[in-house]
């Protein structure tokens, strides 16, 4: 069902704009849908896993864009497009369908909605350095602003569907799961049709950059998806939840704060990451079963 979003995405633009007021409704939906599958009792780390989670947090979102940041300034692309986008990538905390995705894929989704709250709580303190030091970033308080209104989100979505699944609990039986596994297909779906509006037109018109800009995004986000799930694979069932956290970034959240012509430039790359990001269910899934 993904894969047959993005190709309505991609073909019908005019639908895909269409769609563009309903992304925000349509990613608390995934959110509910992905806590109501998974329970209050499996969402809540042990206490033991609580520094290992924090660890996961900062090297996925604090490391690597700062890293990235003192590449890109010294090969002088950092106030590049790209550039920006792949720091901004780098910095985001998983998307929240990630846990979605991880159960399209076949993984445990319990690791990718830990790795989804924590991120997302601690956002405004990783994403600090980052806003500090990228030039666009002249007002970093709108940055933190969409941060804050993307926690309401998880709290209010997560929290809403954990309380119902401990109030009622034949939504833990096999029936009910099997109902929101399909809910969730159909959601991404949705998702991804609103997200690739500004694909398509690039596709018809033959954009010069997009293939470029399709073949970096394809790299940062499945070359994430590997390294992570190879330094994890001795430990079992975490590491294909915890890769697909790893290369699907909510780069959307840090538009809010960017000046208008930025954000206009930028949503080429927004809508290209879109393709290796709702393909990973595809096309990691196997490489994931395959090698687990």
């Amino acid at each position: 069902m993904v894969l047959v979003g993005l190709a309505i995405g991609i073909a019908v633009p005019a639908l895909a704009r269409a769609m563009a007021p309903a992304i925000v409704p349509l990613i608390v939906g995934l959110l509910f849908l992905a806590a109501l599958r998974i329970g209050p009792g499996a969402a809540r780390p042990k206490a033991s896993e609580v520094p290992g989670y924090l660890a996961l947090v900062v090297g996925l979102q604090a490391v690597p864009p700062v890293l990235a940041v003192g590449v890109l300034a010294a090969l002088g692309w950092l106030e590049t497009v790209t550039g920006l986008g792949v720091v901004l990538v780098l910095a985001a905390s998983p998307i929240v369908g990630s846990p979605g995705l991880a159960v399209l894929a076949r993984a445990d989704p319990v690791p990718a909605l830990r790795a989804l709250v924590l991120g997302t709580a601690l956002l405004p303190l990783t994403a600090l350095p980052v806003l500090w030091l990228m030039p666009v970033f002249d007002d970093p308080s709108a940055a933190l602003a969409g941060v804050g209104r993307l926690m309401v989100i998880v709290v209010v979505a997560g929290g809403g569907a954990l309380w119902l699944r401990a109030r009622v609990p034949a939504l833990g039986s096999t029936r009910a799961i099997t109902a929101i596994d399909g809910l969730t297909a159909l959601g991404l779906a949705a998702v991804v049709i609103a997200l690739t509006s500004a694909l398509g037109p690039a596709l018809v018109s033959g954009e010069p950059a997009l293939w470029g800009m399709l073949a970096l995004v394809f790299a940062l986000n499945f070359g994430s998806q590997i390294a992570v799930w190879a330094a994890l694979r001795r430990r079992g069932a975490i590491a294909p939840s915890v890769a697909i956290v790893a290369g699907n970034r909510n780069l959307a959240l840090f538009l809010g704060a960017l000046p208008p012509e930025t954000v206009e430039a930028l949503l080429l790359f927004v809508g290209a990451y879109q393709v290796p990001m709702f393909l990973t269910p595809l096309v990691m899934g196997r490489l994931y079963r395959a090698r687990g």
